[in-house]
């Protein structure tokens, strides 16, 4: 489950609990052990990266429009 937090960040929840907090060494989550799926990774990657450029493309209007 992919959300965004106040800021407008993708966050990354457990589908099964919700809870954020996940183990990088399991690969699991801390509430429910419920591991995350490479479907669920890849998603939330993909998230990350739609989110960094949209920032980038608002800094450089930002930038221009000075």
């Amino acid at each position: 489950m992919i959300f965004s937090n106040p800021s407008g960040a993708p966050e990354l929840a457990c589908d099964a609990c919700g809870c954020r907090w996940f183990d990088r060494m399991s690969g699991a989550c801390y509430e429910c052990a419920t591991p995350v799926s490479e479907e669920s990774q890849a998603e939330y990657r993909q998230a990350l990266e739609t989110f960094a450029l949209r920032r980038r493309e608002q800094e450089e209007t930002a930038g221009h429009s000075s």
